[in-house]
C-alpha cells in the first residue's frame, strides 16, 4: 500500500512539473509585468554599467523606473534605488567616482542628485519646483550644469476688474498670443523659458546664466571650465523658423553668448573632443522638405573649420560621442529597421561597430535604442529583438554580450508570436518595400488565419524587428500581423523617406496593399477576415485606404488626421505642419488640402469603422475623430468612436491606456471577425 501511495506521489509531481512547464498564450495584464533597460551609462573605465530599469505598478497605473549597476561582465547585478519612483537621466563624473541623476524619490519633486560610490549615499542638489535637464559634469568633477524651466509672469492686454472681496467669480480669462500656446503631453504653455543652470556639490541656491524669452539646449562643459556649450534658436523670429537653430558658446566669465554655427538650418547637440579643441554635432542645411537626412560634423571649438563627416551616408545620424583619443566619433543611424552604432573617422571614412539597438517602445515595434562609450571604447547599448524589449547588452573588442534577461520569468511561461523579414515591390513603381509577419503562437501553415494590417505612424519614422505588446497581443488573439515601412519611412535614405513630400498619403497605399497581397500569397490567411488599423499617421493611412477599398472587414482609425485644412491650424505646431509638409497655407491652396484629406474618400466608406482618440491629444486633436466619426454616420456606415480620458497623443501616459486601447481594437474586430 505505501509503495502504491508513493508512486501517486510521484506521479501528482511529475504531472504538476509537466503542467508547470506548459506555456500560454499572451494575457492583455501582461504589460504590466514587463520591463526594460533604458539611458546605459558605462563608466569611464569601462568596468561597469548603470541602466534604469523600467517597470509598471499594476495598482497605481503608473510607470516607475530604478537605477541599477552591473560589472562588465555581467556579475554584481545589483539595485542603486529601489522603490516606486522614477530615477533616470544617470551621468558618471568624468573621474567615475560619482553618478549624477534626477528623481522624486524624496517627494513628489524632481530633483537633481548626486550618488557617491565610495559611501554609497545619494545627496539631493536641487529642490525646484520644476525639474531639472540633461545633467553635464565640469571636467573637475565639482560642478554640474544643466537646463531648467523659468516661469515667468503671464503678458495680458486685458484690462478686466477686480472681483468684489469674498465674491465667487469664474476664473480669470486667459490672455493668449503666442504662435505656439499649447504642446501635446504638455498642455497649453505656460508662461517662462528653459534656462541655463550651474550648481556645485555643496548643493545651494543654483546660478542661472541665462534670463530672456528664448528656450536653450542641454549645456556642455569647455575643457578649461570657463564656458559652456549649447544649442538654442535665439533669433527674434524662432516661432516662426523653428528648425533653425545653431551652437553657441556662453561665456561664464562675462556672461556674453556667441554663434559658433551660422546657416538657415538645425544645428544641435553639441559634444566636446577629449582634447577640448574640437566640436561634434548634427545637423543639416534646411530646404523645407517633409524628410532631410541629418548628418554628423566636426568644427573647431570656435566655430572655424566645419566639416561635414557624413555627407557620403544617406542616413540620419545621432547622438555623437567621441572615441578616447580624438581621431574619430561614435554615433547611431536607422537602416533597414534596425538601429545601429557607426563609427566615423575625423578623415570621413565610417564603419558599422555594433547592431541589434532597439526595444525601447514597449507599445508598437518602432525600432530605437540608445548607447554608451567608455574611454577604451566599449559600448553599452540597449538591445533589443523580436523576442524581447530592451535589454542591458557590451560591446568589446568585436564581442557583443547580453547583460540581462529582464523578461525570462514571464516568458517561461507566456509563449509568443514569431517574427518574419518580407520584402516585396509595390504594385505602383516597382519600389522594394520591407515589413514584417507575426503569427500566431503555436502557428500552423496549413490553416487559415484572420489578418490584421498594422500601420505606423510618423510619417517620417521606422518599424523593426523589435518586441511589441499591442502586435503581440493581436497574434496572441489569433491574428497573423503585417507591419511595414512604406514609402516616406526613414531608415531607407532621404530619396525614400521624401517621395511622400507634399503627397501624402497618395502611393503608400500601393505599397502597403502589394503587401497584403504578399502576405495572402503564403496560402495561410483567410481572405474574407481582413482587418486594418493604425495610429496618427497610420490613422491617416488607415482612413485613406478605407475609402478607396472595401476589402478589410473591418477597421480602426486611431489618433487620426482626417481634414487636413482643420488639423494644421488645430494641432500644436501650425508654423511647422504647414511650411514642411505642404508648402502654402490652407486658404491659399484649398484644393490641394482637401484632395490630400482622408474627408474626401468618406463618401466610399462602407467599412465598419472605430475611431479611437486620446482627449486631450494636441497632436491630432480629437476634434479630427469627431469629424470623420460624425460623417461615417451621416454615410450610414457602422461605426464607434472611443475616447481614451486624460490621454494625449502617445496614449501613454499610464500603463491602462496602452491596455484599453488595445482591447477596444481587438473588441472591435473579434466582433465582425467570421461575422457574415
Amino acid at each position: 500500500m505505501k509503495k502504491i501511495l508513493l508512486l501517486w506521489i510521484i506521479c501528482l509531481g511529475m504531472i504538476a512539473q509537466v503542467e508547470a512547464q506548459v506555456k500560454t498564450a499572451l494575457q492583455p495584464l501582461d504589460v504590466f509585468d514587463m520591463e526594460y533597460v533604458t539611458e546605459p551609462s558605462i563608466s569611464p573605465d569601462g568596468s561597469k554599467v548603470v541602466y534604469v530599469r523600467n517597470f509598471k505598478d499594476i495598482m497605481t497605473d503608473r510607470d516607475y523606473s530604478n537605477l541599477w549597476i552591473v560589472n562588465s561582465d555581467g556579475s554584481q547585478n545589483r539595485p542603486i534605488t529601489q522603490g516606486n519612483q522614477r530615477d533616470y537621466a544617470p551621468v558618471w563624473s568624468h573621474d567615475g567616482t560619482k553618478l549624477a541623476f534626477l528623481s522624486n524619490q524624496q517627494d513628489d519633486k524632481t530633483k537633481l542628485f548626486v550618488h557617491y560610490f565610495d559611501t554609497q549615499t545619494s545627496v539631493a542638489l536641487t529642490n525646484s519646483a520644476v525639474p531639472p535637464g540633461s545633467v553635464s559634469w565640469s571636467y573637475d568633477n565639482q560642478i554640474l550644469a544643466f537646463t531648467q524651466f523659468v516661469p515667468s509672469t503671464p503678458k495680458s492686454l486685458l484690462n478686466i476688474p477686480s472681483k468684489p472681496a469674498g465674491a465667487d467669480w469664474n476664473a480669470a480669462p486667459i490672455y493668449i498670443d503666442e504662435m505656439v500656446y499649447r504642446r501635446d503631453g504638455a498642455g497649453y504653455v505656460k508662461p517662462g523659458n528653459r534656462q541655463i543652470f550651474t550648481i556645485g556639490l555643496a548643493g545651494g541656491t543654483a546660478r542661472q546664466w541665462t534670463s530672456d524669452d528664448h528656450n536653450y539646449g542641454s549645456p556642455v562643459w569647455s575643457k578649461d571650465g570657463k564656458s559652456l556649450f549649447f544649442s538654442a534658436n535665439l533669433r527674434e523670429n524662432a516661432e516662426f523658423e523653428p528648425a533653425n537653430s545653431e551652437i553657441y558658446q556662453l561665456n561664464l566669465t562675462d556672461g556674453s553668448i556667441k554663434a559658433l554655427t551660422n546657416r538657415f538650418g538645425p544645428d544641435s547637440g553639441p559634444v566636446l573632443s577629449p582634447d577640448g579643441k574640437k566640436i561634434a554635432y548634427t545637423g543639416n542645411n534646411d530646404t523645407f522638405q517633409g524628410y532631410q537626412v541629418t548628418h554628423l560634423y566636426v568644427m573647431n571649438n570656435d566655430g572655424s573649420g566645419v566639416k561635414n563627416l557624413t555627407e557620403d551616408l544617406d542616413r540620419d545620424a545621432s547622438n555623437p560621442q567621441w572615441d578616447a583619443n580624438g581621431q574619430g566619433i561614435y554615433f547611431q543611424y536607422d537602416e533597414f529597421g534596425d538601429t545601429k552604432v557607426g563609427y566615423v573617422a575625423l578623415t570621413g571614412k565610417v564603419r558599422t561597430i555594433v547592431d541589434g539597438l532597439g526595444g525601447l517602445d514597449l507599445g508598437r515595434p518602432y525600432n530605437s535604442g540608445t548607447y554608451s562609450v567608455s574611454a577604451n571604447n566599449k559600448i553599452a547599448f540597449t538591445e533589443g529583438g523580436p523576442e524581447h524589449p530592451a535589454d542591458l547588452a557590451i560591446w568589446s573588442n568585436g564581442t557583443k554580450t547580453r547583460i540581462t534577461r529582464l523578461n525570462d520569468d514571464l516568458f517561461s511561461y507566456r509563449k509568443i508570436g514569431q517574427t518574419e523579414e518580407l520584402w516585396w515591390e509595390s504594385s505602383f513603381d516597382g519600389k522594394r518595400i520591407q515589413g514584417w509577419i507575426v503569427t500566431p503562437p503555436d502557428f500552423d501553415p496549413s490553416k487559415k488565419y484572420p489578418f490584421i494590417l498594422e500601420i505606423h505612424g510618423g510619417p517620417f519614422a521606422m518599424y523593426g524587428p523589435s518586441f511589441a505588446y499591442e502586435i503581440q497581443a493581436y497574434a496572441a488573439a489569433g491574428y497573423v500581423v503585417l507591419y511595414t515601412n512604406p514609402r516616406g519611412s526613414t531608415g531607407y535614405g532621404q530619396e525614400f523617406g521624401n517621395s511622400i513630400h507634399h503627397d501624402y498619403p497618395n502611393h503608400d497605399y500601393e505599397d502597403l496593399m502589394s503587401g497584403v497581397d504578399a502576405v495572402i500569397e503564403k496560402g495561410y490567411i483567410d481572405t474574407d477576415n481582413l482587418f486594418v488599423t493604425g495610429g496618427s499617421g497610420g490613422g491617416v493611412l488607415t482612413a485613406w485606404i478605407i475609402g478607396k477599398t472595401d476589402r478589410f472587414k473591418a477597421a480602426v482609425v486611431a489618433k487620426p488626421v482626417i481634414n487636413w485644412y482643420s488639423f494644421v491650424l488645430h494641432a500644436d505646431n501650425p508654423v511647422f505642419f504647414t511650411k514642411y509638409w505642404f508648402g502654402a497655407k490652407p486658404w491659399e491652396d484649398v484644393e490641394y488640402y482637401h484632395r490630400r484629406s482622408p474627408i474626401s474618400l468618406v463618401g466610399n466608406v462602407k467599412t465598419p469603422t472605430m475611431l479611437l482618440t486620446g482627449e486631450n491629444d494636441y497632436r491630432t486633436p480629437i476634434s479630427e475623430s469627431e469629424q470623420y466619426y460624425a460623417a461615417l454616420k451621416l454615410q450610414g456606415v457602422e461605426s464607434a468612436m472611443v475616447r481614451i480620458p486624460n490621454a494625449s497623443h502617445g496614449l501613454v501616459n499610464r500603463p491602462s491606456m496602452l491596455l484599453g486601447k488595445n482591447a477596444a481594437i481587438l473588441s472591435w474586430f473579434n466582433h465582425y471577425r467570421d461575422k457574415k
